[in-house]
């Protein structure tokens, strides 16, 4: 993907004249790679043989509901996902993003709005400024070693794969290794500056980072919570 614009997009939502219009809306902003779901089962299929790159979402479809979807989505892909719904709801703005989005856009919304967040994400998933630069470190926590060029962390007992927000994370306590760096400064790393309700999605993903890289998740040596301030990653080893 040479641009953000090169992207596989997948829209699923049940109404049909929200979705003609947002292809019209995408296709005019230059996202031509846009294919549309009516449904879950329509939207896995799509999944599966078109391996989009980011999936808008709505919560309300005929045969389920987008929150299952995204759970199901979340358990063999990374890809990004914006919901899109009328459920304006902090608890199901919070499900939303604790179960892994990139975003939750409440109905009504401005189409510039979208388009924005959209290309927010697109940018901070596969362009951000730490991906982009030439070398990037390789360094030990204990006995993990954390590759940042193939977003890869070796463990006694296998590889596993950071995803993109895990990815940012780590980067971003490793360019402060040794220091605290603040909740905020982590949520606008991955979030942008709408810090707002994302405290709790830090959370999440904090504890996923840390069964990746800590022998024990549950009494972390590594990645240290400091309360009331933030996050600390100790114990780093250049290679």
């Amino acid at each position: 993907m040479k641009t953000i614009f090169d992207c596989k997009l997948l829209l699923v939502d049940d109404e049909p004249e929200l979705r003609g219009m947002l292809v019209e809306i995408l296709h005019k902003e230059g996202f031509q790679r846009v294919r549309t779901a009516a449904s879950c089962q329509q939207a896995k299929e799509l999944f599966q043989t078109e391996q989009p790159q980011v999936v808008i979402l709505d919560v309300s479809l005929p045969d389920g509901d987008g929150f299952s979807l995204m759970a199901e989505l979340r358990s063999f892909s990374a890809v990004p996902v914006l919901f899109l719904s009328a459920r304006d709801e902090d608890e199901n703005r919070l499900l939303g993003l604790g179960l892994g989005a990139d975003d939750y856009i409440t109905k009504p919304f401005l189409p510039r709005e979208l388009l924005l967040r959209l290309k927010a994400v697109l940018t901070r998933t596969y362009f951000p400024p730490t991906l982009r630069q030439s070398k990037k470190p390789l360094f030990h926590l204990g006995e993990a070693v954390v590759d940042l060029n193939s977003a890869l962390v070796t463990r006694p007992q296998g590889q596993v794969t950071l995803t993109a927000k895990e990815y940012i994370l780590l980067a971003k306590l490793y360019e402060n290794r040794g220091s605290i760096v603040t909740g905020d400064s982590l949520c606008r790393a991955v979030w942008g500056d709408d810090l707002y309700g994302y405290e709790n999605t830090l959370m999440v993903h904090i504890r996923r980072l840390r069964e990746k890289i800590e022998p024990e998740p549950s009494s972390p040596r590594y990645l240290l919570t400091v309360r009331g301030l933030g996050y600390k990653l100790t114990g780093v080893v250049e290679k």
